[in-house]
């Protein structure tokens, strides 16, 4: 009797602790709407950039790589 009831016991335990965490889980639904943008970008955020910037590797390591030949 006693081993039944403390079965009875954790399932009633178990089934409040999930019922208490998915109403944790839903009352975040929806929060703050912030607003991190400033506006203008930063140098990095711009594609052209990463473009002449890959350019000019790839030409020192090629100028590199010839030279020791």
């Amino acid at each position: 009797m006693k081993n039944q009831l403390r079965k009875y016991s954790e399932r009633v335990v178990l089934v409040l602790l999930s019922l208490i965490s998915t109403v944790g889980v839903y009352a975040q639904d929806g929060g703050l709407d912030i607003d991190i943008d400033l506006g203008k970008p930063e140098w990095y955020e711009q594609p052209w950039v990463w473009v002449v910037g890959g350019a000019v590797f790839i030409l020192i390591l090629v100028a590199l790589l010839r030279k020791k030949r």
